[in-house]
């Protein structure tokens, strides 16, 4: 039957004794937490091109604007993978801690 839609849930599709991870990053937390250095490093963007001479754009700039980004993306990155172990610890209960007997 053509444009039929069937929902099966993913975890239907999971190996049998999977967990699968339940607690996620914040993704408006993220972006809070991100945004100043995003327009930090787009403003060095914008500030590389325009330092560039006329005529040598590229040339003058892509190198600098190439690491920029990497670095930004790398940073951004451990800064999602940091907050979504943060959510799982918070999410977890707490370990018990030593009895007494």
């Amino acid at each position: 039957m053509r444009g039929l839609l069937v929902y099966i849930p993913h975890a239907v599709l999971l190996p049998e004794g999977f967990v699968e991870p339940q607690a996620q990053l914040d993704p408006q937390a993220f972006l809070a937490a991100l945004r100043g250095q995003l327009e930090a490093v787009l403003l060095q963007v914008a500030d590389a091109v325009n330092q560039a001479p006329p005529g040598s754009v590229i040339t003058h700039s892509e190198e600098e604007v190439r690491d920029l980004l990497a670095d930004f993306r790398r940073r951004a990155y451990q800064a999602a993978v940091q907050m979504r172990l943060d959510a799982a610890e918070a999410a977890s209960p707490p370990s018990a801690g030593p009895q007494d007997r």
